[in-house]
């Protein structure tokens, strides 16, 4: 069984990686996202708004100016759920702060053997598994810096990197479909 600590005793890593922090999102939604105002709002319809000053932005901001970066792929299902659409929504308000966002469909994850579950790869040399119920609820994270672990995350990355496309680019689409 692997040593979990909660996702809040990571939250360093954010501000201090040197160069690159990666995120993979599997999930068809977060707990976290659905029990929050800006996605009830999004459901009714309201498109959410950016958030320069949210602490999120701001680090991404910081730590763009220092010329480190932000990154993610995210694995959306055909036709997207309720949470991807809003994930896909919001973000703009992250590309605004620096980050860069990028989508996949699930049918290709499998095809490039990517993993089932999200993680966050620092600086290529610290891999965080995080752990995640079938409510979506994050119930704590494994930090892993096992060379053999760490390298498989960075392959999986840089596979889902080179085909997963723009995030507003399957925005666009999704919403003229919807």
């Amino acid at each position: 069984m692997p040593t979990l600590v909660p996702f809040e005793d990571i939250g360093h890593l954010f501000a201090e990686f040197q160069h690159t922090a990666f995120r993979l999102e599997t999930r068809r939604g977060y707990a976290t996202d659905r029990a929050g105002a800006r996605f009830q709002a999004f459901m009714r319809g309201i498109l959410p708004e950016p958030q320069p000053e949210h602490p999120w932005n701001v680090n991404v901001r910081a730590k763009a100016e220092q010329g480190a970066q932000f990154s993610r792929v995210r694995i959306i299902d055909e036709p997207p759920t309720d949470g991807q659409r809003f994930l896909m929504a919001t973000a703009a308000g992250n590309g605004a702060a620096g980050e860069d966002i990028r989508v996949l469909s699930r049918s290709e994850a499998g095809r490039l053997e990517l993993p089932d579950y999200d993680l966050w790869l620092f600086d290529s040399r610290t891999l965080v598994r995080m752990h995640i119920d079938d409510q979506d609820v994050t119930t704590g994270v494994e930090v892993i810096d096992d060379p053999a672990k760490v390298l498989a995350a960075c392959r999986a990355r840089d596979r889902a990197w080179a085909v997963a496309a723009p995030t507003a680019e399957v925005w666009a689409q999704v919403r003229s479909s919807v």
